[in-house]
């Protein structure tokens, strides 16, 4: 069967089509959500002047959290 020729008009209702849809808009947020937390870690270190260890910090809130999990505030 012979192809049709296609127009401007039909290209570009095609595009629409294929641009207007939600595929890939979760890894859009996750990519911006990734940069976020690296923004903000940079920020952290920048303006510490490298004298904060994240890591060391980060584990020991960690181990608090996990150590109080099940026991009441009261």
């Amino acid at each position: 069967m012979p192809r049709q020729p296609t127009t401007p008009a039909r290209r570009a209702r095609a595009l629409a089509v294929r641009l207007g849809g939600d595929g890939g808009q979760g890894t859009v947020e996750y990519v911006a959500l990734l940069l976020l937390v690296a923004a903000i870690l940079t920020a952290v270190v920048t303006q510490t002047h490298g004298h904060f260890d994240i890591g060391t910090t980060i584990g020991t809130k960690l181990k608090e959290v996990i150590t109080t999990v099940g026991t009441s505030r009261k």
